[in-house]
């Protein structure tokens, strides 16, 4: 990696770091009360702990001394005892808490950003790793705030339980400061071994999710391919990676337990030599001593503090995946409506897209009548989607804007351009429990049962929709349906939700040409009237359309009727000619009727 590459990437990482943080931050406020009480009970528990050995020890004295506070001493033992082992039960109930409501807090933001980001951008990230970062990765960063809190209490005892050696008697302390720098020591290589094995673990982990998805996507694919086996072995091939991170997780942390299981009782050794020796001079007495062994075990409470840094380290490493989401930009709205009674007039005004750092789109600029018809056409790669996408606001250009009825697309309220902006895909997919839930999905008003099933109609998807076993009622589970009939109901959806712009994506695709010209027909009389884009690829789709923008390479080669590019246009003719020599070839080779004759039409 080049350095200025390498400074990238850093500068990249480091923002992700604060954006993660600061993620952390806001869900720690969701929960500031919770959060708050555990850091309290945590506290409470810590100092329950700190005043045991003190308490036990001046009881121990006075017991000795057959004191008459002696029992009384001992039942505050008792209650000191009791109280921590209740303080430590309520912070664990309460730490369940704080975890279930800033992991939900987290994967609230997370879908919220995703969802409100341009589809590409969300593209950036394959299903299975956006899976992985909203389930278990926002998981194990949401006990972030409450392993904080516990953390900061672990430090109480050790810190405490020095200060009490040092009350106790001097020489015991000095003899267990000894070892403080080998703790420190200890604790920076642990906090630092953690982090990188972590961070390897959960990418690897995240690679693996993306590969197990796309073959769950593709398992038609792979069973017709017959390559289940070598998907098989794709999608474990990291297992043994993951095993190896994972074993080194266990290590760093068994390490560090070795190391320290080593050093603490040294140091308690040494608390009591040195101890002996002060009692046996008569500085300290039994219960003193006591108390000073107890304080050096406190103070030398390694695993504690152990533990709850390595649940910070990991909570924040996937924090991190998680808040890759959240670094998403924003596809924003302002606060504008449209006109009333807009025709649907459109826009582009040196419209330029740029993709990984090529530019898709080149500086277009047209005005499409409001009302008509525009098909646009072009070869596998012109950039039609695009054209489309930018229309609609499924994306902002890189460079110019686009305008509805005058008012550019990004000064709209959300729901004033979805309510008067639709869309239907080649590829749609149905969301909703119903077969009618999924054709209303979107509309703003509900359109209610007729004019469902009169854009079901519309589509051509009312006559398969009354043969499903409960009509619009039937469940989407329960109503297989092929690719066209998919298609259809997408349409259907698209016509119950048209406003003023209707985006069409290539959204006949699947369906046989009787079929899509009574799609088109019903566009034309029964579905509101509007501004139609229509991403076309059939001849008939060019030919019926008042207006034809012609891409090529990103750029508009020309714009017209169907008729005049037909006439004097060769490349355009030719556009239509490879088009239908792989429907052709896609029917076998089998020669169309219809499409013969819609050839010598628009010849």
């Amino acid at each position: 990696m080049s350095p200025p590459d390498a400074e990238a990437g850093t500068a990249q990482a480091a923002a992700m770091a604060r954006t993660a943080d600061r993620a952390l931050v806001a869900a720690a406020r969701h929960s500031a009360g919770r959060t708050a009480a555990v850091l309290g009970c945590t506290l409470g528990a810590a100092a329950a702990a700190l005043a045991e050995p003190a308490v036990l020890g001046h009881a121990l004295d006075l017991l000795l001394r057959r004191a008459p506070a002696g029992p009384a001493w001992t039942l505050l033992c008792a209650a000191v005892i009791a109280a921590e082992v209740l303080l430590d039960a309520a912070a664990a109930r309460l730490s369940g808490e704080v975890d279930g409501r800033s992991t939900a807090r987290l994967r609230r933001l997370a879908l919220a950003r995703l969802l409100r980001t341009a589809p590409h951008h969300a593209a950036r990230h394959t299903p299975g790793e956006t899976a992985a970062r909203l389930t278990a990765h926002a998981t194990e960063a949401g006990k972030v705030p409450a392993a904080v809190a516990h953390a900061v209490a672990a430090l109480l005892p050790p810190l405490g339980a020095v200060t009490a050696l040092f009350l106790i008697d001097v020489w015991t302390a000095l003899a267990f400061l000894v070892g403080i720098p080998f703790l420190v020591l200890l604790l920076r290589a642990f906090a630092r071994d953690t982090h990188m094995s972590v961070a390897r673990y959960q990418q690897v982990q995240l690679e693996t999710a993306g590969r197990l998805t796309e073959a769950l996507a593709g398992a038609r694919t792979i069973a017709a391919a017959g390559t289940a086996e070598r998907e098989r072995a794709r999608i474990l091939a990291r297992l043994p990676e993951l095993g190896t991170e994972g074993r080194r997780m266990w290590q760093v942390y068994g390490a560090t337990t070795a190391r320290s299981s080593v050093l603490m009782p040294l140091l308690l050794y040494a608390v009591l030599a040195v101890g002996g020796i002060r009692l046996s001079a008569g500085a300290i007495g039994v219960g003193e001593l006591l108390a000073a062994v107890r304080y050096a075990g406190l103070a030398a409470g390694i695993g504690a503090v152990t533990g709850g840094l390595a649940a910070v380290v990991r909570g924040r490493s996937a924090a991190r995946r998680t808040a890759a989401l959240l670094a998403l930009p924003e596809l924003g709205h302002g606060r504008a409506g449209l006109p009333e009674d807009g025709p649907g007039t459109l826009e582009l005004e040196g419209v330029r897209v740029v993709r990984e750092g090529a530019t898709v789109l080149h500086d277009i600029s047209l005005v499409i009548p409001g009302g008509a018809t525009v098909a646009v056409v072009g070869r596998s790669g012109a950039g039609k989607t695009l054209f489309a996408a930018v229309a609609g606001r499924l994306t902002d250009p890189d460079a110019g804007r686009v305008l509805l009825d005058g008012v550019p697309l990004p000064e709209l309220t959300a729901e004033a351009l979805r309510r008067e902006v639709g869309y239907a895909f080649d590829r749609p997919v149905l969301l909703g429990e119903t077969v009618g839930e999924a054709i209303a999905f979107g509309a703003e008003p509900d359109p209610g049962p007729e004019a469902v099933r009169a854009a079901a109609r519309a589509a051509g998807a009312d006559l398969f929709v009354r043969r499903l076993p409960h009509a619009y009622g039937t469940h989407l589970a329960d109503a297989p349906m092929s690719g066209g009939e998919v298609q259809r109901l997408g349409l259907a959806r698209a016509f119950a939700h048209a406003g003023r712009l209707l985006v069409l994506d290539d959204a006949t695709s699947s369906l046989d040409t009787v079929t899509a010209r009574e799609v088109e027909r019903a566009l034309a009389r029964e579905i509101r009237p509007g501004t139609r884009i229509v991403v076309a690829h059939r001849l008939s789709s060019a030919a019926r359309a008042d207006l034809v923008v012609w891409l090529e390479d990103g750029r508009v080669r020309a714009t017209g009727t169907h008729e005049e590019l037909w006439r004097h246009e060769p490349a355009y003719r030719a556009v239509f000619g490879a088009a239908d020599t792989h429907r052709d070839a896609d029917r076998g080779g089998e020669p169309d009727a219809e499409l013969d004759a819609e050839r010598e039409a628009a010849r």
